[in-house]
């Protein structure tokens, strides 16, 4: 059982994972996992490959079903709905391999995005506002992008959605360091837009200096949650659930 203290509980909840269990085939991959994200919060999932954290993501946006357990947003039960009815919802998703349309323009990426829960032309401005570059490569074609440039994309993609809640799958994976520090960025100014974000990362360095909270997932649990000053003060649980420090 994950502990709350008083603060904690007084926090205006976004997400609420308890007591889920998930698959893969006959594979037991999720067990009895908790997890809350609070509004406005950019909560970080740590652990070794294999340990579920993808899973996680998956299970939230109902592309791994849930054999147990509950996923509110903000009181919504979420366990049910058909994947392409979780974006409605409010929470949107950027994969691992960001999955973008390659032959189409940076634009038909953006405007795909916005289609999904009716957004408009104020939104797309907000958005570009927050990747000042993608407004220079409207009209290139997004496989021809850089790395970097496709993150953005990706996360942009997301975005238009205007979600209550932002699931990013390693962002950082393969980017140069003047790349990581754009996305770190965007993640903080996201949280001053109350977006709640959980950020799934192998990089510690990459994500401590945005993250609040990191939740360390070890075969398929939420082995402990702490605080990132904490973290900061004391990174034994890094080594412990990582293997890195």
């Amino acid at each position: 059982m994950i502990e709350t203290n008083k603060a904690e509980a007084s926090k205006t909840e976004a997400l609420r994972i308890a007591g889920l269990d998930c698959f893969h085939g006959a594979v037991q991959v999720l067990y009895r996992l908790d997890l809350v994200l609070n509004k406005g919060e950019v909560l970080c999932l740590f652990g070794r490959n294999g340990a579920g954290k993808t899973t996680t993501l998956k299970a939230i946006m109902g592309l791994v079903p849930a054999s147990a357990g509950s996923i509110k947003l903000t009181g919504k039960e979420l366990t049910g709905l058909p994947a392409h009815e979780v974006p409605k919802a409010g929470v949107a998703y950027v994969p691992q391999g960001r999955r973008l349309f390659a032959e189409m323009t940076v634009a038909e990426n953006i405007e795909i995005g916005l289609m999904a829960r009716g957004k408009g032309r104020a939104v797309r401005d907000n958005v570009l506002d927050l990747f000042p570059l993608l407004r220079q490569r409207l009209r290139q074609r997004s496989g021809t992008l850089s790395g970097g440039e496709q993150q953005m994309l990706a996360m942009a993609r997301a975005l238009c959605l205007e979600p209550e809640v932002l699931l990013l799958d390693e962002p950082t994976e393969g980017l140069m360091p003047s790349m990581i520090a754009k996305i770190r960025e965007t993640v903080s100014k996201l949280r001053a837009m109350d977006v709640s974000t959980i950020l799934v990362e192998q990089r510690v360095d990459a994500v401590l200096s945005v993250a609040d909270r990191v939740c360390f997932i070890e075969n398929g649990r939420n082995r402990e949650t702490v605080d990132v000053e904490e973290l900061r003060a004391d990174p034994s649980a890094v080594r412990r659930y990582v293997g890195v420090g």
